[in-house]
């Protein structure tokens, strides 16, 4: 099973998201709820990249951990926004439709 976590501040705003483990919805090549989820994620750390000059993510197999620095300047945080919050919808949207193989977690801090 993959597991989404997203970081918000009381105000809503995502600092992280974390995705770890494997779908297992079909053997490895052929699972499109894993590609489904590959698909939204790095672009969504590609748009990061290109849009608002943010690279702070690790990855490994099986793993992605992304976080905005906290020294982000104001006016980045409405692209950023976007772009999480997209991401953040179609996560929850493949969670909707695969949910023994995706589980999205919010957390506020």
């Amino acid at each position: 099973m993959i597991r989404v976590k997203i970081v918000r501040d009381k105000e809503g705003f995502i600092w992280s998201f974390t995705i770890k483990g494997h779908a297992g919805y079909r053997k490895r090549g052929e699972d499109i709820v894993c590609a489904g989820v590959s698909a939204i994620a790095y672009t969504a750390v590609g748009a990061l990249s290109e849009l608002a000059g943010v690279n702070k993510y690790v990855e490994k197999d099986g793993y992605l951990k992304c976080s905005i620095p906290q020294s982000i300047s104001d006016d980045k945080k409405p692209t950023i926004k976007i772009i999480l919050e997209t991401m953040a919808i179609g996560l929850k949207q493949l969670e909707n439709s695969y949910s023994d193989y995706v589980v999205v977690e919010e957390e506020e801090v």
